[in-house]
């Protein structure tokens, strides 16, 4: 006998894989159990009462007598009281002829019918639950619903999922309210008695252990979908049983059929032993012969059921993609955010759990949702970063601001704004930079760096930035990283832009309307531009500065420049110029001019900015000029001169007459000579000639008194003039890389030159007096 605990294992394994059972497959399977059970009668009908009963038909009927075995007549009778006749055969002949018979005039279909559907019925039972039993797909089977009934009784899911109901619309909130009863609904108009609303028994924070399982349990679903997402076999499994179920259910259907009007009830047998009984020619009738009929159209009409549920699935899998999976389409109430789409036999299993009940599907896809991950993320970022762990990383900039660096971070921890003290925040690689409200703390915030983060805020804190801000960098691969809220920071001074924005290849690169910065004042573009955008000349008469570095791309139509009617500094850099753009010299406001790191090998064009009054400052540094043109005296009110890393090899006279230089920067060249008539430049604070071949400094050098720095490293010098102990503002001497074998005394009348300020070799400064050496070393 078989126990009762197997069957009890039974029902529990089939009770663990009922997610996976869709409404067809549980009737199926249903429908497999009566069959079952309809064969199983059948067949113990055929072992308990299957035979047949025989009576020996004779031609010749007796008047008065019976003939018996021998012959020989019995004296007759009155018919009305004997209307038959006698056999005169005793039991065991008619068992003998029965049991004879019944192997030769029953037709097999009777004998062996309900065997033949007892095993089509247990091929069927097991061919249905076999992508249950398959080594390689019960194992993912088996996980999955381990993962699935986690998911469902988590109490992550059951806060976030609250969380969301929360976050409904008002309205959609009274639509569902309108199903509750009067008395019980808090938004019922007509009550005008307080109402305490119910609260949730699920505590807003989870305990240690509950953040443990869940974490684990995200963990869990990332490791499974990347393993599950690369194979279709549960798919492929499935479709094949379900296509060997039909072979199997047009075999029954043929047989069956056949069978169809073969049971009969009577039959002529003959055994061929007349000689034992002296008749040749029996009756016989088989006892079962009408309930086996009866039998075989209840399992027909059962197995037309079965064909009917089995052609209903197959067109299922053949109408739909069930290899792929959007939770946007199945779930459309549900505000997790973007649920990234699942594959293969992920998105599989997710319909067939959708077919049992979606609700599974909705709980399950909290720990794939985007936004819900992202919460657990800033959950554990929030605990692992506090304020004081935050305050360590606060450090002074060059410009003596309070600035705070993260990087790679998937969040921005809630301590950052605990940091009132903050000036300046960078922002690396977050991948999901929210700002919240709580921004407004930091009211000392001014710059903002976003580097490959695409920052979203709320309304209160694009409130607060709206009004504080001044300060935007955002460095980009993609448009999408820009944020949409920068072009409405209506007093945003400075925004600085890297990334690319060449539209010659995709018309769809190109900035938004600049036209909502209405305080913007400075725009560097670090770019690839080919044109200048369009976003740039809607806030043209507002800038003042504007710098493009455009990293070897040549950069046309310069012309329209001259709509930057306020503009005051204008860098062009790395933009492949060869000539000074003529337009320069229309935009009357400026003062500097930045035209390093392009082509520049003439620069004849100065002469043309003597009509801008208010330039200081030129800087043509990393071309190919070879020489400067005399016009450059013109430009009387220049203060800053930079030419460095060039090809200039002597220095024109005319540059001296120069009197307001105060910067004058000629590094990198092929100069040989400095002419006395530098000591005209009166105001000169700088001057730097670093990587020339220059053999003397002139004396007159040092009558510039205000010099404060000197680099001449890396020359042909073998001496300095005695004159430099002149200089009492000298605070910066380079002198390393040149010939020189010490240095003189008095060097050391420079009263701001400091140790550490002085560079030269140790050789030089230990050849040199004593008392540079104790100044110095």
């Amino acid at each position: 006998m078989i126990p009762v605990s197997e069957f009890t294992s039974f029902a529990n394994s089939q009770a663990h894989f009922k997610a996976l059972k869709p409404w067809w497959d549980v009737i199926m399977d249903y429908l497999v159990v009566i069959m079952a059970m309809v064969s199983f009668f059948s067949a113990t009908l055929l072992i308990i009462a299957d035979q047949v009963v025989c009576m020996p038909v004779t031609t010749q009927h007796p008047k008065s007598t019976a003939t018996g075995i021998d012959g020989i007549g019995n004296p007759s009778q009155p018919k009305s009281q004997n209307p038959g006749y006698l056999t005169n055969l005793d039991y065991q002949q008619y068992m003998y002829i029965s049991a004879v018979c019944y192997q030769n005039v029953v037709p097999w279909q009777s004998k062996y019918f309900p065997y033949l559907a007892l095993v089509n019925t247990l091929l069927l039972l097991i061919s249905s639950n076999f992508w249950f039993k398959y080594p390689k797909t019960s194992s993912k089977i088996d996980h999955f619903l381990n993962i699935l009934a986690k998911c469902f009784e988590s109490p992550w899911t059951t806060r976030t999922l609250e969380k969301t109901t929360d976050q409904l619309p008002e309205l959609v909130r009274q639509k569902s309210s309108c199903y509750r009863s009067m008395q019980g609904s808090p938004r019922t108009p007509l009550l005008r008695s307080p109402f305490s609303p119910i609260q949730s028994p699920i505590s807003a924070n989870l305990d240690k252990k509950e953040e443990e399982q869940a974490k684990a349990l995200f963990e869990k679903i990332r490791h499974f979908r990347s393993y599950i997402e690369d194979s279709d076999v549960v798919y492929r499994v499935y479709t094949g049983q379900n296509v060997i179920k039909v072979v199997k259910i047009v075999i029954a259907l043929g047989y069956t059929f056949s069978l169809v009007g073969s049971f009969n009830f009577h039959y002529n047998c003959k055994p061929g032993i007349q000689i034992l009984t002296g008749y040749s020619v029996f009756r016989c009738t088989h006892n079962l012969a009408f309930i086996l009929e009866k039998l075989l159209l209840t399992y027909i009409f059962l197995v037309f059921l079965y064909a009917f549920l089995l052609v209903y699935a197959l067109i299922w899998l053949c109408r739909h993609s069930l290899k792929f999976y959007t939770f946007e389409k199945h779930h459309d109430c549900l505000e997790l955010g973007d649920i990234p789409d699942v594959r293969n036999d992920f998105a599989f299993l997710l319909h067939m759990v959708d077919r049992y009940n979606s609700l599974y599907s909705k709980r399950f896809s909290v720990f794939l949702s985007a936004v819900s991950d992202g919460k657990w993320e800033e959950k554990e970022l929030n605990s692992e970063w506090t304020r004081e762990k935050l305050g360590e990383l606060v450090r002074r900039s060059a410009k003596g601001q309070w600035e705070l660096e993260m990087s790679m971070l998937s969040a921005i921890p809630k301590a950052v704004y605990d940091l009132t003290e903050l000036e300046v925040l960078k922002l690396e690689l977050i991948t999901s930079a929210k700002i919240s409200g709580a921004v407004s703390r930091l009211t000392s915030l001014t710059e903002l760096h976003l580097n490959h983060c695409s920052a979203k805020m709320d309304t209160d804190a694009y409130n607060f930035l709206q009004e504080h801000l001044k300060v935007l960098h955002v460095r980009f691969t993609d448009l999408e990283e820009i944020p949409l809220w920068l072009y409405k920071l209506k007093n945003l001074h400075q925004l600085h832009l890297s990334g690319n924005l060449n539209s010659s290849n995709n018309k769809s690169i190109h900035l938004h309307s600049l036209r909502g910065l209405k305080g913007l004042r400075t725009l560097l573009l670090n770019s690839n531009l080919t044109h200048l955008p369009s976003a740039v000349l809607d806030v043209a008469e507002q800038l003042s500065s504007l710098s493009i570095q455009n990293g070897g791309s040549e950069l046309h139509s310069l012309g329209q420049l001259k709509k930057l009617s306020h503009i005051m500094e204008l860098e062009l850099k790395d933009c492949k110029l060869r000539n000074i753009p003529e337009v320069l010299s229309t935009l009357l406001c400026l003062r500097c001019i930045d035209l390093s790191s392009n082509l520049l090998t003439k620069v004849d064009e100065i002469g043309t900015f003597q009509r801008l009054r208010s330039l200081t400052i030129l800087r043509m540094n990393h071309n190919a000029i070879s020489c400067l043109p005399p016009s450059i005296e013109h430009l009387c009110n220049l203060e800053e001169l930079s030419i460095s890393h060039n090809k200039l090899e002597t220095i024109p006279m005319l540059l001296y007459n120069l009197v307001k230089l105060r910067h004058l920067d000629l590094s990198y060249n092929h100069i040989k000579f400095i002419a006395p008539e530098v000591g005209h430049l009166s105001r000169l604070e700088l001057l730097a000639v670093t990587g020339n071949t220059i053999g003397s400094l002139p004396c007159e050098l040092f009558r510039c008194i205000r010099l404060r720095s000197l680099k001449a490293g890396f020359n042909m010098l073998s001496s300095i003039p005695s004159e430099v102990g002149k200089l009492s503002l000298l605070s910066t001497l380079e002198l390393q890389g040149n010939n020189m074998a010490s240095l003189p005394v008095d060097i050391i009348f420079c009263p701001l030159l400091k140790k550490g300020q002085l560079n030269v070799e140790e050789h030089v400064l230990k050849a040199s007096p004593l008392k540079i050496k104790k100044k110095f070393l």
